[in-house]
């Protein structure tokens, strides 16, 4: 993995962990939820992150 890639694997991560806990206070809705991680899928492009997409975080 080339530090670019790691890079970008950890913003979105970091990103999505800050929306989890938003949404776990009730800052966002699941929906935005969602828009929030599509946008930050598009951006970032991680190579593990696509795989947690794939699996509901919001339970």
């Amino acid at each position: 993995m080339s530090e670019e890639m790691f890079n970008a694997e950890k913003l979105y991560r970091t990103t999505m962990i800050i929306a989890k806990s938003m949404l776990t206070k009730g800052l966002i809705t699941t929906d935005e939820y969602a828009i929030i991680d599509t946008k930050m899928l598009e951006k970032y492009r991680p190579i593990f992150g696509t795989l947690l997409a794939q699996t509901s975080l919001t339970l």
